[in-house]
């Protein structure tokens, strides 16, 4: 479930192209943004550490490290959100930044309001003082109001896509969501014919839920349909 995005929020930049993020900075404080920037891969992993940023914006062609590389140091310590710039019809790269744990991709050339569009998506998903709900399946629990997910009390990672992505599958409980819903209620956006980040997403849940329940929830592939919640003991 999706909440306002927080007031003020930071982003930053990781882009070699200078001109580019000049004017993406720009743009984006015209819209109440505070950005901040880095021009490498090397640099942009360790700002992306800084506790206080909301989101990440992170292009794959970089000239040291490829964004795939500065994603996979950002997610070995921080669960920050991240938007990836792709090539358009770079499937291969995109895919690779959602295994990696990305939270969204955008193809380059892309206009600046579909990339706010997508940002602000991402923000509605920070944590927000809310009454203490909560959503179970055998042992396992999620707090959607401080973003937290345990299996038998023991807590486990997940990025802010996946986060939600779980929370759907719990919200519909044996009933099965479909790709068209989990693109909206996750992504924030209509799934595009061959679009596979929500396929991605759930093979990456999937394979951290097996982890830290020892195989005992599943999620469960609807052939044509889409998912659901499993569990199998």
């Amino acid at each position: 479930m999706t909440q306002d995005a927080p007031a003020n929020p930071k982003v930053l930049l990781i882009d070699d192209d200078a001109a580019l993020t000049a004017m993406l900075t720009e743009f984006l404080r015209g819209e109440g943004f505070e950005t901040t920037a880095a021009f490498n891969g090397t640099d942009g992993a360790i700002a992306a550490l800084d506790p206080d940023l909301d989101a990440v914006i992170l292009d794959v062609m970089m000239p040291d490290i490829s964004g795939i590389e500065t994603l996979q140091r950002i997610r070995s310590s921080s669960a920050v959100p991240v938007i990836m710039l792709t090539a358009k019809g770079a499937e291969d790269e995109r895919v690779a930044g959602l295994e990696m744990g990305a939270d969204d991709y955008i193809a380059k050339p892309y206009y600046a309001r579909e990339l706010l569009a997508r940002l602000k998506a991402v923000l509605r998903r920070k944590p927000t003082s809310q009454p203490a709900q909560h959503f179970t399946a055998g042992k396992l629990r999620l707090v959607p109001a401080n973003r937290q997910v345990s299996f038998d009390g023991q807590p486990f990672e997940v990025t802010t896509c996946e986060f939600d992505l779980l929370e759907a599958l719990l919200r519909n409980k044996d009933a099965v969501a479909t790709k068209d819903e989990l693109s909206l209620s996750v992504l924030g956006r209509k799934r595009e014919p061959y679009d596979r980040s929500i396929d991605v997403h759930v093979s990456n849940l999937r394979k951290k839920l097996l982890t830290a329940s020892s195989k005992a929830i599943e999620i469960e592939t609807v052939r044509a349909v889409g998912y659901r919640l499993k569990v199998t003991r």
